[in-house]
């Protein structure tokens, strides 16, 4: 019976559909995340100029892996030092139309005669304008609340959705594939951390203009490089 059952199966695969070998294996990133350190080491192979960034496919003592720094100028074949990396997991670039397993953030220490350097995307973002007394009036509805309480209640408010109406004080677009915008309406002191909010966004916007956002509360965001939020709204929509 055993014999059976073996001659069957043998059978079953011999008649099934052959695959090339690679087409069973799963995708492998050129560096995995532990194998990244603080510093990579590697060489140019090439390049993509994707404003604000560069993007870099790297050939490392570890294997081929993509980077990402501030636009810049970087010669095939030419070395590069990389700083303060900061490893990304399943990056969508919109632009690109592409999503990389892994790729690096950081600051480019050494561009092999680029003779340019380039930033974290973290780095060099403006501080929040002066903008004076701020007051916004509190958004309608049930799930609209001001900053401070939004801060105040992050615990309770984790996972569900909120309303906030308030003023841009700070605008970064398009790094690592959102809009990161300060929010203040007047509530809250600075003292105490407990007057802005960072709120994340595929939607535009600009310093100064009054919107209302509707967003999922998370707590306790960690996005590397020392980056670690209290309190955030994600992936908001924007209404003016």
């Amino acid at each position: 019976m055993n014999t059976i059952k073996a001659l069957t199966i043998t059978g079953l695969l011999m008649s099934a559909p052959l695959l090339p070998v690679w087409a069973a294996m799963p995708a492998m990133p050129a560096l995995s995340p532990a194998s990244a350190s603080a510093t990579v080491n590697g060489e140019v192979l090439e390049t993509k100029d994707v404003p604000p960034y560069t993007y870099l496919r790297l050939k490392t003592k570890d294997g081929e892996t993509w980077a990402a720094v501030n636009k810049a100028e970087f010669k095939k074949g030419s070395s590069v030092t990389i700083d303060n990396v900061v490893v990304m997991e399943n990056f969508e670039s919109h632009t690109l139309k592409k999503t990389f397993p892994v790729i690096l953030f950081g600051t480019v220490a050494d561009a092999g005669g680029a003779g340019q350097a380039a930033m974290s995307p973290h780095t060099g973002a403006p501080a929040p304008v002066n903008a004076g007394p701020i007051k916004v009036a509190k958004a309608i509805g049930a799930n609209a609340y001001t900053v401070a309480e939004i801060v105040a209640k992050a615990t309770q408010l984790k996972t569900k959705t909120v309303v906030l109406s308030g003023k841009v004080v700070k605008y970064n677009p398009g790094i690592m594939g959102k809009n990161w915008i300060h929010l203040q309406d007047g509530s809250g002191s600075a003292a105490s951390n407990t007057n802005d909010i960072l709120v994340t966004s595929a939607a535009p916007t600009q310093v100064g203009s009054v919107i209302t956002v509707s967003g999922v509360v998370q707590t306790d965001k960690d996005f590397g490089a020392g980056y670690i939020y209290r309190v955030l709204i994600e992936d908001a929509t924007i209404k003016p």
